[in-house]
């Protein structure tokens, strides 16, 4: 079957050319200290652009919203102006290149972003940076603004409370390559000499096609709902078994961030 533009959920004005993707993932985590621990949750993200928010037909809209209250500062007029505010902050002009978003949409008008990515570009083309928003689960968020490789590989030190079970400590090693047929990104936490925490996302592209929607909302009703509930789950089952809470400390905020 031939598809056509009926079929794709259009990006900015209606007419123009189609550029958000729905990918179906898998999200993997992997403690290694002071004990063994995993998960694996299935869910599905966006990828879009955030010059072309997708426009969904008005019966969908509940089931994916991008907001900007949702990140960075919260207080922006749009994603994007919140993101160049935060880069303004660190000396950074894209000049009105692209910046592309992998994240969750609001879903039923609730969202929860443990991770954010955006792929800045500037008016030639060219990779500037990527920025990995991170979300806990106690409301708060922080960004990392990185330089990476050909490969997406970069590193910083951790600067944000997260998990409850892991101090404000060690480094992160990132892979952020820009998806395309299929996304493949991976975080890692050293920590004292060893690899404490592993976290992967695997997913494979889908057209944001109204059907493809549909389909994704009809296997994971509440998905972002879920990712919050599951990690929640997964830290009283490690409470429980005599893991101990590291005090969170105030968090410091950032230009173009939260208070």
């Amino acid at each position: 079957m031939t598809r056509t533009e009926a079929d794709v959920i259009p990006a900015g004005p209606l007419g123009t050319e189609p550029v958000a993707a729905l990918y179906e993932c898998v999200i993997t985590h992997v403690r290694r200290t002071p004990l063994h621990h995993a998960l694996r949750h299935r869910t599905y993200l966006w990828c879009v652009d955030l010059g072309q928010l997708p426009v969904l037909p008005r019966p969908l809209r509940p089931l994916a919203r991008f907001d900007a209250r949702d990140h960075f500062s919260g207080t922006a007029r749009s994603i994007r102006s919140g993101l160049d505010s935060f880069l303004a902050g660190h000396g950074i002009d894209l000049e009105g290149g692209q910046v592309v978003m992998l994240a969750h949409a609001r879903v039923f008008g609730y969202v929860f972003n443990p991770l954010s990515v955006f792929w800045c570009h500037d008016s030639s083309g060219a990779l500037v940076c990527v920025v990995a928003e991170v979300h806990n689960t106690y409301g708060q968020r922080h960004c990392y603004l990185l330089r990476t490789d050909d490969a997406g590989r970069a590193e910083v030190d951790k600067e944000f409370y997260v998990s409850p079970f892991f101090a404000v400590e060690g480094r992160y090693r990132m892979r952020l390559p820009l998806p395309d047929e299929r996304l493949g990104l991976t975080v890692q936490l050293e920590h004292e000499g060893g690899r404490a925490f592993t976290a992967v996302v695997r997913g494979i592209r889908r057209p944001a096609s109204v059907a493809a929607l549909l389909s994704a909302a009809v296997r994971r009703p509440w998905s972002t709902a879920a990712v919050w509930a599951g990690i929640r789950c997964h830290g009283i089952h490690l409470l429980l078994c005599g893991l101990p809470v590291q005090p969170r400390p105030r968090p410091t905020p950032q230009k173009g961030m939260l208070p």
